[in-house]
């Protein structure tokens, strides 16, 4: 099938389609990203949803264990 698009679910992290990908949000705006793979945020706390920003990382500072 040539529409296929692999996505693959990353325990803690985003969601990973492969791309080029056209996205509907829950509000009905389309969003679309031309990319060869995109990364979907699944934890809702990105700055740029629905696309990860890696906000769902825990932050540690130099020196810290």
């Amino acid at each position: 099938m040539p529409d296929e698009r692999r996505v693959t679910m990353v325990t803690g992290g985003p969601i990973l389609v492969e791309g080029p990908v056209e996205i509907t949000l829950d509000d009905g705006r389309v969003v679309r990203s031309d990319r060869f793979v995109v990364a979907l945020c699944a934890c809702r706390r990105s700055k740029t949803f629905p696309f990860c920003d890696t906000s769902h990382r825990p932050k540690h500072r130099r020196g810290e264990s």
